[in-house]
């Protein structure tokens, strides 16, 4: 399991969403106040975040706890973004890649984190791996389930899906190839940020102005955080957030329903 969070919005600092907040993914790392699998969350952690005028963005990651990171802390603390995909990591397998591991994934403008773990891993996706044509597959960054489920939906992005329906059908994929998974994603490209739940927490917080986070787990106790019903997609601008349920989204053969989503509008 992990805990994880996506912003879009005006600069901040890295450390104003991430280490600051009382219940930040800072304090997730080993004091999660949500998460339904694990405890501690000391098996990596990284943070992606976006500079004005260049849309690829830059991470540091590393293996161990992000508290043992004095370096971090300065990074946080200096570095503005208005966009970002911060994470810390519990293994689903111990000792996996270390850093390669650890979100976010990265390709071109995109970062990518998994909160889950898939069930019987590695053997029940085995199926799953001839989706992939054999470059790509040779190119993941790590062995690990969160890696592999990045490789396919990396693969539906470049064959021209967009953000929710590559998470979907990825999602709905896995989910029977593998039932019992857990696959809360969290995508963004910098403009756009997209997520599902199924099998944990998911919140909201949108505003004050064009602002808005996903997270794992509320970071502060203000009451405008809203959870997210279980097996949803979520797409999400700086002053918008969509919800469409999971289960009124057709096979993952590509036929999917088009479903008017609830549109939540701030």
């Amino acid at each position: 399991m992990c805990r994880q969070l996506a912003y879009l919005g005006p600069p901040e600092a890295i450390g104003s969403l991430v280490v600051e907040p009382p219940h930040g993914v800072y304090q997730q790392s080993w004091a999660p106040r949500h998460q339904r699998y694990g405890t501690v969350n000391a098996d990596g952690f990284g943070v992606g975040w976006y500079a004005e005028g260049d849309p690829v963005p830059a991470r540091y990651r590393r293996t161990g706890p992000v508290w043992a990171d004095p370096s971090f802390a300065d990074l946080a603390r200096v570095v503005r973004t208005g966009a970002l995909l911060a994470a810390v990591r519990d293994a689903t397998v111990a000792g996996a890649d270390g850093e390669a591991a650890a979100a976010p994934f990265a390709a071109g403008a995109w970062l990518f984190g998994h909160n889950g773990a898939v069930k019987g891993w590695p053997g029940s996706l085995a199926p799953l791996v001839q989706a992939l044509p054999a470059e790509e597959l040779l190119s993941m960054e790590a062995r690990c389930d969160s890696a592999f489920v990045w490789a396919l939906v990396l693969h539906r992005l470049r064959a021209g899906d967009d953000v929710g329906r590559a998470l979907a059908r990825t999602v709905l994929e896995v989910a029977e190839a593998a039932p019992g998974s857990r696959l809360n994603l969290l995508l963004t490209d910098g403009t756009t940020i997209a997520a599902t739940t199924w099998g944990d927490t998911l919140f909201h917080l949108t505003g004050p102005g064009p602002r808005t986070v996903v997270a794992s787990e509320p970071y502060d106790d203000d009451p405008r955080w809203q959870e997210v019903p279980d097996r949803t997609l979520v797409i999400v601008s700086r002053t918008e957030v969509r919800l469409t349920p999971l289960q009124e989204l057709s096979d993952t053969s590509g036929n999917m329903a088009s479903v008017p989503p609830e549109e939540l509008r701030t």
